[in-house]
């Protein structure tokens, strides 16, 4: 929450003699904020919670911040605040400005986000978009707490995908068919064009498309290299032979199972995924992470129980090695699944969909919801610049609010509020104030789906507020103009925290 209302919450705590939680009552005239902590004392105070939260409403109106307490149901204290308060969190938010809302951590740590992380075997599809949209949402939100945060792509660039896309890419620089199992699509004959290894080619693609994409990737990994640490590696795990194959025990540390690490003679006798696994969890430890993000899709969820092992198999803190998984996307069109650009065949490259809907749009559909949750994105909508599209009526409140400012020019701007304030000012200020709670939990949950969800109800207030009250020119001009501020850095922060731009004129 705000600093305004813990505060407040802050206060009646100590007044209470425990702690008090606030909430906003969905319907005002029922309060700004309203507490239970009544109904929680009772039994241990022996007091009928009504006659409790009427002690402490006694007390509270006395304080210069609370215009009048009223006890509501079997015993909740319902507050409403005088215009004091307003001013008090009105002007923290200008003070603090685009930190508003940071630093929550109490441990800043230092974070490793592994995200994408797709093999260069052709574009970025609509599945890797998802994993780069909330993958860096969530990086955005813990930096935003005050962890240091790094974003690393890892890569396969040998193995027996690596050698079917070479390979498909020499048959066509040959003007031959591409092999039965290898890789097809225009971008096969393009990077054919090219010579010498088409991995380098492919992997500069991807990243002018993250860079496109508003996602920075700050160090990228590849597997080959890692394979230069196997024997180290295995040196320090419990392993044994069967079968001509090396296990480690790892069903001795809580796994499930125990793994091949290196295969057979026969099956290759090169090192599996989990000895790459092995490898590389150890490696990121070492370079002083202190907290590990793995943003995976949903058909990796056998891998968390295994990464955790491997922590407590080098004796590393399992808490601190952290996997989420994310569900699918399908794209509509006139409530029809689509396939979008002749390139793609029958994948969505997220190329596509940039060219189709932009950005913003991209980005604020693609963690709109939360991770567990598959998204149907209608392309359609997400097209169309018009409130029916959250996130150009998101950006529209903004660039409204910027043009109010700018034809403001050098007024001043206070927060002091007037004598009386409007049920849409107050509205409007405790939902910024709300943006502090909404952020912590939203990191701490890794949801940032909850950061568009609260936009949204900014953006509505604000429509609200303009469409019953002048700013400029009326008799509160300073304080609407210190409202205007405060909502347009909110908003900006708000959409900055999910990759999306927040534009001063549209």
């Amino acid at each position: 929450m705000s600093a305004a209302v813990e505060r407040l919450a802050g206060a009646l705590a100590g007044l209470a003699g425990a702690p008090v939680e606030l909430d906003r009552p969905s319907d005002p005239a029922h309060g700004d904020y309203a507490t239970n902590v009544a109904l929680r004392l009772a039994p241990s105070r022996k007091q009928a919670p009504r006659e409790l939260a009427q002690e402490l409403a006694d007390r509270v109106v006395e304080w210069p911040d609370v215009e009048r307490a009223e006890v509501a149901g079997p015993g909740f204290l319902n507050l409403f605040l005088a215009p004091a308060w307003y001013g008090e969190a009105l002007a923290e938010i200008l003070e603090r400005g685009d930190a508003f809302g940071g630093n929550s951590a109490a441990q800043p740590e230092k974070v490793q986000v592994e995200l994408v992380s797709a093999n260069p075997t052709g574009p970025l599809t609509i599945g890797s978009a998802r994993n780069g949209a909330y993958g860096d949402s969530v990086a955005r939100l813990l930096a935003f707490a005050g962890h240091t945060v790094e974003r690393e792509y890892y890569y396969n660039d040998a193995g027996a995908q690596m050698e079917r896309f070479r390979l498909s890419v020499e048959a066509r620089r040959k003007g031959e068919e591409v092999p039965e199992d290898g890789y097809q699509g225009e971008y096969i004959d393009e990077l054919a064009q090219v010579e010498g290894d088409p991995v380098p080619a492919m992997l500069e693609r991807i990243e002018a498309t993250l860079e496109r994409f508003r996602v920075h990737v700050d160090v990228w990994t590849r597997e080959s290299a890692l394979q230069e640490r196997l024997e180290e590696t295995l040196a320090l795990m419990d392993t044994y032979s069967s079968e001509g194959a090396l296990w480690v025990r790892s069903s001795a540390f809580g796994d499930d199972k125990d793994r091949v690490l290196v295969r057979s003679p026969e099956r290759g006798g090169l090192a599996t995924y989990e000895a790459s696994d092995a490898i590389y969890i150890r490696e990121k430890f070492e370079r002083g992470f202190e907290h590990l993000v793995y943003v995976l899709g949903y058909d990796h969820q056998g891998v968390v129980n295994w990464y955790r092992t491997l922590a407590r198999i080098f004796g590393y803190d399992e808490s601190k090695v952290e996997v989420l998984l994310y569900q699918l996307v399908h794209l509509k069109r006139g409530g029809e699944t689509v396939k979008m650009g002749k390139r793609s065949g029958n994948v969505v490259f997220l190329a596509d969909l940039l060219d189709e809907i932009g950005v913003d749009a991209a980005r604020w559909y693609l963690v709109s919801r939360g991770h567990e949750q598959a998204i149907d994105i209608d392309v359609d909508l997400a097209a169309q610049h018009s409130s029916q599209n959250p996130v150009y009526y998101v950006q529209y409140a903004h660039a409204r609010i910027a043009g109010i400012l700018r034809n403001a020019e050098a007024a001043p701007v206070s927060a002091a509020p007037p004598a009386g304030l409007a049920p849409e000012e107050k509205e409007l200020v405790k939902r910024l104030c709300d943006f502090s709670g909404i952020v912590a939990e939203a990191t701490e949950r890794r949801a940032p789906h909850a950061i568009p969800t609260y936009l949204v109800r900014v953006a509505d207030d604000f429509h609200r507020f303009y469409h019953h009250h002048k700013v400029l020119g009326s008799d509160a001009q300073a304080f609407r103009l210190a409202l205007c501020e405060a909502t347009k850095t909110v908003v900006a922060r708000g959409l900055d925290l999910i990759g999306v731009e927040a534009p001063e004129r549209m």
